[in-house]
């Protein structure tokens, strides 16, 4: 296998890693509250899933952190 004969530079190695950047991640819209969540999880705002509230017991073991 071929090795490179000398180092690259910081400034090549970095224009190859323009394109690594973080993508927004696809969000949902509550249809009890309206509200922006992560797609197949309780609302945070409502705790409403797929039309059903789960109990409070497991929502406010995620909201206070």
């Amino acid at each position: 296998m071929a090795n490179p004969k000398r180092r690259h530079t910081h400034s090549r190695g970095a224009k190859r890693r323009t394109h690594y950047k973080l993508a927004m991640p696809g969000l949902s819209r509550c249809k009890q509250c309206g509200e922006l969540h992560l797609p197949h999880r309780a609302c945070p705002v409502c705790g409403y899933y797929r039309g059903r509230k789960y109990t409070e017991a497991m929502l406010s073991a995620d909201t206070e952190e």
